[in-house]
């Protein structure tokens, strides 16, 4: 099954973005939390929970992958910024427990020069006061495109962070094309080598999502630049290989491109003629 929707406004309810991600022939969705740029989130109607429930199991959809607000830095220099992040990811995955059993996708943190070994040590420990045995939600570290002073720049910097955290089976990585691209791993000439070294440093069993984006700027770039699919430097021919690696299958794959409802309702049927699993499983 080839699971595949986009980032979706959560402003009007869980059942509205539900609706709408069949609309444009999806078949999960990503949402912000709260406001990409922080502040207080909208209180959940629990009844438009229900409704959005029955709708998702009705048409089969995969897991939602939720994202935290941007300004959400768990290892911020200052004390204040990440008192704040504590309190926005203590509230989210709180939150996330309305829809259990989905994930919640975070940017690992800018050190802003404190250095990475400091910022892997703030941000694990901020993970070891937040996350809880009875939680459901799966917490991912999204692979980042090493601009500035940003963690995630390497899989061995995620590795680093999931090493600290004592609650191993409440994490896992969300893996985003454009920023492994920007970051400097080949996945257009060799994508099999890539997944190998992710499998090798953290394990294959750990990649839970993909953020699907091309993007604007060649290989190694340290950018991150999204593109639309196929309209960049790397190319519609890999993010074809991609959703059809066997090493990837079951995964929910998140549009994150410069579109506006139409594009991505293009984007995702473009994908879905190119997926070989619909000729051998009707989907």
């Amino acid at each position: 099954m080839l699971y595949i929707g986009n980032h979706l406004s959560a402003s009007k309810g869980y059942e509205a973005m539900g609706k709408q991600a069949l609309k444009l022939g999806a078949n999960t969705f990503a949402f912000f939390t709260r406001n990409p740029r922080g502040g207080k989130a909208k209180e959940i109607d629990e009844e438009d929970v229900r409704k959005f429930l029955a709708l998702a199991k009705e048409h089969s959809f995969g897991k939602l992958v939720a994202h935290a607000p941007y300004t959400m830095n768990t290892c911020a220099a200052k004390e204040n910024i990440r008192s704040f992040a504590k309190e926005m990811l203590t509230d989210d995955l709180k939150r996330m427990e309305f829809t259990p059993g989905n994930y919640y996708n975070f940017h690992p943190g800018s050190h802003v020069g404190q250095g990475s070994d400091a910022g892997i040590e703030m941000t694990a420990g901020m993970l070891n006061e937040v996350l809880t045995p009875e939680q459901t939600t799966t917490v991912l570290l999204e692979t980042m495109a090493g601009k500035g002073s940003e963690l995630g720049r390497n899989f061995e910097e995620l590795r680093a962070i999931l090493d600290r955290v004592e609650l191993k089976d409440k994490m896992g990585v969300c893996l985003d094309t454009c920023h492994i691209w920007d970051g400097g791993y080949d996945i257009g000439t060799d994508l099999d080598g890539v997944l190998e070294t992710f499998d090798a440093v953290i394990g294959l069993e750990r990649l839970k999502a993909i953020h699907m984006n091309d993007s604007m700027n060649p290989l190694g770039s340290h950018k991150d630049r999204h593109e639309k699919i196929g309209e960049g430097q790397i190319g519609l021919d890999v993010m074809e290989r991609v959703i059809n690696h066997p090493k990837l299958q079951g995964r929910p794959i998140i549009l994150e491109t410069p579109n506006d409802d139409e594009g991505y309702a293009k984007e995702i049927a473009l994908l879905r003629s190119l997926y070989r699993g619909n000729a051998a499983n009707g989907q």
